[in-house]
């Protein structure tokens, strides 16, 4: 059967998600999570399904793809399909073709599961490789050890505090209470929880989402930031510690991340954490930026 891209309408999302969960799995590459989408979903239920792509084969979700920014494509593919050669070629040619309605033209890049044969055929296709972000796991079988930061478990209530913790915690960052609200509104969140992190002074120091893909599953986090007032003080580390326990106490395998290489200080921060590195990623790149969407 030949396989067909689509974008699905904001009433199929679920169904994208469903696939995503399942596609899940400690042995598997690490590859787009459910958590992107939700991450995501702040800029809206509608926003979000635009930005989605799928590819199906007979009906069957084989590869789902996030436009995560004007010309990032972020991917995850069924762990079966992961060296489908149909199915490569006609990413990869989707990719490389701004009519097929994937990527624009001009400067874009695809994030793909390491090990794909995607990443195969991109290359073959001219395209060249991207910076490193290194990729990092953490074991959930026991309780995290260490000291754990007093949080609170973010609702409505605290949303502007989370806010404005994030907005500090990247340059450029442009977040608001608002559209924390709308991302705790996303069929995503269900399965996720904002926390925000108090120092002993009682001032918001350090904010985090994690998200579960269900019992048994690797969930992800995604943002984690430290207000840039209250750096080098341990809170990156304490506010990752306690959201390993929540994910924990979600019925998550494990937890994934990943960060820029570069960014050795994020990597070092999840280290002392309890993350392991899996190894490094780089994106397929057609020109020389990395568009990812601001936070």
């Amino acid at each position: 059967m030949t396989i067909e891209v689509s974008t699905p309408d904001a009433g199929a999302v679920d169904e994208v998600l469903g696939a995503l969960r399942a596609w899940q799995d400690d042995a598997a590459p690490m590859q787009l999570h459910p958590g992107d989408v939700g991450w995501f979903w702040r800029f809206g239920a509608r926003a979000t399904a635009a930005a989605l792509r799928t590819w199906r084969r007979d009906g069957r979700i084989l590869a789902v793809g996030l436009l995560d920014g004007p010309g990032l494509l972020r991917l995850a593919i069924a762990p079966e399909s992961l060296q489908d050669g149909e199915l490569a070629r006609r990413l990869a040619d989707d990719a490389s073709r701004p009519e097929r309605g994937v990527l624009t033209d001009g400067e874009a890049s695809v994030e793909a599961p390491v090990g794909a044969l995607v990443d195969d055929r991109l290359r073959a296709c001219g395209w060249g490789s991207d910076e490193p972000w290194t990729l990092l796991a953490c074991d959930l079988a026991a309780p995290v050890a260490g000291r754990v930061a007093r949080v609170e478990t973010v609702g409505a209530e605290h949303a502007p505090v989370w806010a404005t913790v994030l907005r500090t915690s990247f340059d450029g960052s442009t977040f608001t209470a608002e559209r924390w609200l709308t991302m705790a509104a996303g069929p995503a969140y269900a399965g996720a929880r904002s926390l925000v992190a108090y120092d002993d002074q009682g001032d918001a120091v350090a904010a985090v989402a994690l998200w579960s893909a269900g019992p048994g599953r690797p969930g992800l986090i995604e943002p984690m930031g430290v207000h840039r007032d209250h750096r080098g003080r341990g809170h990156g580390t304490a506010i990752t510690r306690a959201a390993l326990d929540a994910l924990r106490e979600l019925g998550a395998s494990s937890a994934l991340v990943c960060a820029p290489s570069s960014n050795v200080g994020a990597v070092a921060t999840y280290e002392s954490a309890g993350f392991r590195r899996l190894g490094e990623r780089r994106d397929r790149r057609r020109g020389t930026a990395d568009p990812r969407v601001a936070t």
